[in-house]
């Protein structure tokens, strides 16, 4: 029987849970099309078809087994599918992020947070259902999440490994015998094509088994997303509604991505108390990069004779082989993270970044050697650092800046440790320094400032907002600082670095005189996954681009909030075009709406 997800208790735990030097004629350059929020436009519905009849025009199949003619047959491969996800999935060992929000009525917004839990393991599928914690400070699993005793009388536990068991239908007999397939219709989940069924558990099948809707793409017959909750849950212990979304990362393969789950109060325990929250389950390194570093291994190197006739001298001075270990130590620690999954591969994301990081050593005649480069962090947690002259922002923290504007606020701050010269301890030069357990690498690693070396930061900051093009656009940036003060306390662990520091206090933007937070065209924040999509077979970032929305009211801003998983499906491969971003920013950083 599968691991229960949560778990009454009346114990309450209080656990908090060497290049050459560039030139200063660079232009500084915009990001006009990717970063500010544009409002205005209208929404279009889903294709649907609700024919009943199969296909006989969809694609060739990407295995060789032929093409069921009747119903009965669908649901043979569905089942053999989804019972075939099971075994082969044993030798993938993903990272496995869970970010939980409590929740408590407010009158006004609906329900806002009050409090929060987050987990970050590997999963170990070869051993059922487990995680190794990377984000326990004890090296625990299976009850990190402790109690939310403080916000109710009865402690409640979560279990992370309750939430991983939500990528899986049922292991334990997803079968004719133990359930009942209804069709609905058909309806494209992005660019997928998926038949739809509701699927219920036979009369006297067993405890634990799912209920609800099942979305299979009409190739291969995999099951894409599914939709519902486990029944049979006792007085103790509790099955949580959820919708679970996979990803096509390979030729016909469709492995577990995103899970979205959410109780709203009906849920009740210790006699009178009501359990509503949301939560946010993120899968990613599947791959790890390890096949793009075999087809490099496997490159056929043609090797020439070169006669090198310049007269310019190759050796090194002090200074410069000081810089060059430094940076030895700098790439050394860069590529043990993204070898764990934990820092993404270079790519759109930090080139965005770069940007802004150019437009404000341009107008500041910052030009420093090696050169400064930015990277992101794959994690939820908001939080930013330094490594020598990289740059590190992680990927919720790029979710929830409001614009151009703010980004810059942080990255000055980050700028500033380069331009100050806050190094990196350069142990991490002897290449022994990084072998250690992946689950030690948060205590291992550790790239947070000392509080005179904050302070320094910010006033070197300051000083180059006061020099860029993002002077007269801080308003937003003071926005958004004042917002996070406000729901602190409601979310401490999302703003709680694991390798990094908290999100920049910087006291003079936030006393900039800011535009009033109801206004329905300025955004404080952006709720968590609101700029960046995850590629979970090879961690590659990218910049969500979506249609225009309509006008926004206050109870859908939710800044920093936990919101549903809605991707737009496509198959691997597929070379059809993505939807145009959607963002615009202004010269005068406000929000409106992109030129025609």
């Amino acid at each position: 029987m599968r691991r229960l997800r949560a778990r009454q208790s009346r114990s309450s735990s209080n656990r908090p849970s060497a290049t050459a030097s560039r030139s200063i004629s660079r232009p500084a350059c915009g990001l006009s099309s990717v970063w500010l929020i544009e409002f205005g436009g209208r929404k279009t519905c889903a294709r649907e078809f609700p024919t009943l009849a199969l296909s006989t025009s969809a694609p060739a199949s990407t295995t060789p087994e032929q093409q069921p003619k009747t119903m009965d047959e669908v649901l043979d491969r569905i089942i053999a599918n989804e019972n075939r996800l099971y075994q082969n999935i044993n030798k993938f060992q993903p990272l496995v992020e869970t970010y939980i929000q409590n929740l408590k009525p407010d009158k006004e917004l609906g329900f806002v947070p009050a409090g929060d839990k987050y987990f970050l393991g590997r999963a170990d599928f070869s051993k059922g259902v487990q995680l190794v914690s990377l984000s326990d400070a004890q090296g625990k699993g299976k009850k990190i999440f402790s109690s939310i005793g403080n916000f109710f009388s009865f402690a409640m536990e979560y279990l992370p490994d309750g939430f991983l068991q939500m990528i899986f239908i049922d292991t334990n007999g997803f079968t004719r015998d133990h359930y009942k397939f209804d069709y609905v219709r058909r309806e494209f989940l992005g660019e997928v094509r998926c038949l739809v069924f509701d699927v219920t558990p036979l009369p006297n099948s067993g405890k634990g088994r799912f209920r609800g809707r099942i979305w299979v793409e009409d190739q291969d017959f995999n099951v894409v997303r599914f939709n519902g909750s486990y029944g049979g849950g006792g007085h103790s212990s509790f099955y949580f509604h959820f919708d679970s979304w996979r990803s096509n990362v390979q030729p016909g393969v469709w492995l577990p991505a995103f899970v979205y789950s959410e109780e709203s109060g009906e849920l009740r325990y210790a006699i009178a108390k009501k359990l509503s929250f949301k939560a946010q389950t993120r899968l990613w390194g599947y791959n790890l990069g390890r096949s793009g570093q075999e087809q490099e291994l496997s490159k056929i190197l043609v090797e020439t004779p070169v006669n090198d006739e310049s007269t310019t001298s190759n050796d090194r001075t002090p200074i410069q082989a000081q810089r060059s270990w430094d940076r030895q130590a700098e790439d050394n620690v860069i590529d043990r993270l993204q070898r764990i999954g934990l820092l993404a591969p270079p790519g759109e994301v930090d080139k965005v970044l770069d940007t802004v990081v150019n437009n404000l050593e341009v107008t500041n005649n910052i030009d420093l050697d090696p050169e400064v480069r930015c990277r992101v962090l794959m994690t939820t947690t908001l939080e930013s650092f330094t490594i020598g002259h990289t740059v590190v922002l992680s990927r919720g923290l790029v979710d929830v800046l409001p614009d151009e504007a703010s980004l810059a606020s942080v990255l000055a701050h980050e700028l500033s440790h380069a331009v100050l010269g806050h190094r990196l301890d350069s142990q991490y030069a002897f290449f022994d320094r990084l072998l250690v357990d992946d689950k030690e690498t948060f205590r291992h690693f550790g790239f947070a400032r000392t509080p005179e070396e904050e302070k320094a930061a910010n006033a070197k900051g300051i000083e180059i907002l006061n020099n860029s093009p993002y002077k007269t656009q801080l308003g937003n940036a003071a926005l958004f600082l004042q917002m996070l003060d406000k729901r602190a306390k409601e979310i401490p662990n999302l703003i709680s670095p694991h390798l990094g520091n908290r999100v920049p206090e910087l006291t003079d933007v936030k006393a900039v005189q800011a535009p009033d937070a109801k206004n329905p065209q300025k955004i404080a924040a952006l709720p968590l996954g609101g700029r960046v999509k995850l590629d979970p077979w090879n961690d590659r970032l990218e910049l969500i681009k979506a249609k225009p929305i309509g006008a926004v009211a206050e109870r859908e801003k939710m800044p920093f909030e936990v919101t549903p998983f809605m991707p737009y499906l496509i198959r691997y491969g597929s070379e059809a075009a993505k939807p145009t971003s959607a963002v615009a920013a202004d010269p005068k950083g406000e929000v409106a709406k992109k030129p025609q």
